[in-house]
C-alpha cells in the first residue's frame, strides 16, 4: 500500500508575492522606460552615441526612483503593521476577555457553535503568539507572511529595473561596431521588448493562477505600445523642428 503520495502532497503557493511583484513591475517598467527613450530619441534622428547615454541615464534614475519608492512604501506599510501588532498586543494584555469575545464572534460568524466553538476559541486564546496573529489576520486582514522586507523589495525592484531596462538598449551597441543602422537597432529593442514582456507577463499570469497568454499579451502590447508613442513624439518634434541633432 502506497501512502507517499498522500502523505508527501504540498500544494504550490505564492509565499512571496511582494517580492513577485517588484520583478514584474521593476523589470516591465524598465523595458518599457528605455524603449521609450530609445524610441523618442531615434525618432528624432540623433546620433547612438546620445540614444544609448540617454538611456542608461533614464535607466539608472528610473531604477533608483523605482527603489526608493518602494523602499518607502514597503517600510510605511510595515510601520503600519507594527502599530497594530502593539495595539493588539497591549489589549490582549489588559483587555483580554474583549479579545477572547472577539475571537469567538470570529469563529461563531464561521459557522463553530457549543463546545465546538469553546475548544478553538480556549485553543487559541491559550497561546499569545497565536492568538495575536489570528487577531491580526481575522479581525484586520494584514496577512503577516507577505508585507516584505524595505531593503530587499527594494534591491529586487532596482536589480529587477536594470535587467529590462538594458534590454532594449543593447542593439544600439551594436550599430557601434557597423553591422547595423538605427532604425533596425530599434526594431530588434521593440522585438527583445515584446518577447521580454511576454515572458514576464505569461509568468505573472501562471503564478495567479490566470490565462499566462492573456498575462503575456497584456504586458507586452500595453506596455510596448504605450512605449512607442515616444517615437511619434520624437520624429514630430524633429519635423517641426522643435529639436534637430543631425
Amino acid at each position: 500500500m502506497n501512502q507517499t503520495a498522500g502523505n508527501n502532497h504540498v500544494e504550490p503557493h505564492i509565499k512571496e508575492s511582494n517580492y513577485i511583484r517588484d520583478v514584474v513591475f521593476g523589470f516591465g517598467d524598465g523595458v518599457n522606460t528605455s524603449l521609450g527613450i530609445v524610441a523618442g530619441i531615434g525618432g528624432a534622428t540623433v546620433g547612438v552615441d546620445i540614444v544609448i547615454l540617454a538611456a542608461m541615464i533614464g535607466m539608472f534614475t528610473g531604477a533608483k526612483a523605482m527603489a526608493v519608492q518602494n523602499y518607502l512604501a514597503v517600510k510605511s506599510q510595515r510601520e503600519i503593521l507594527e502599530s497594530e501588532i502593539k495595539r493588539e498586543e497591549y489589549e490582549i494584555e489588559n483587555k483580554p476577555e474583549d479579545e477572547r469575545n472577539e475571537i469567538e464572534k470570529i469563529y461563531r460568524d464561521k459557522g463553530f457553535t457549543g463546545e465546538e466553538l469553546n475548544i478553538v476559541v480556549n485553543r487559541i486564546t491559550s497561546n499569545k503568539k497565536v492568538w495575536l496573529k489570528t487577531m491580526l489576520t481575522e479581525e484586520l486582514g494584514l496577512n503577516l507572511d507577505i508585507i516584505g522586507n524595505p531593503l530587499k523589495g527594494a534591491i529586487v525592484m532596482f536589480i529587477s529595473f536594470l535587467i529590462g531596462g538594458v534590454l532594449p538598449i543593447l542593439p544600439y551597441f551594436v550599430v557601434k561596431t557597423g553591422l547595423i543602422d538605427n532604425f533596425t537597432a530599434l526594431m530588434v529593442a521593440i522585438s527583445i521588448s515584446l518577447t521580454s514582456s511576454f515572458i514576464i507577463g505569461a509568468i505573472k499570469g501562471k503564478l495567479a493562477e490566470k490565462s499566462w497568454i492573456k498575462g503575456g499579451l497584456e504586458m507586452s502590447l500595453l506596455g510596448t505600445g504605450i512605449a512607442l508613442l515616444g517615437y511619434g513624439i520624437g520624429s514630430e518634434m524633429n519635423n517641426l523642428g522643435v529639436v534637430n541633432f543631425d
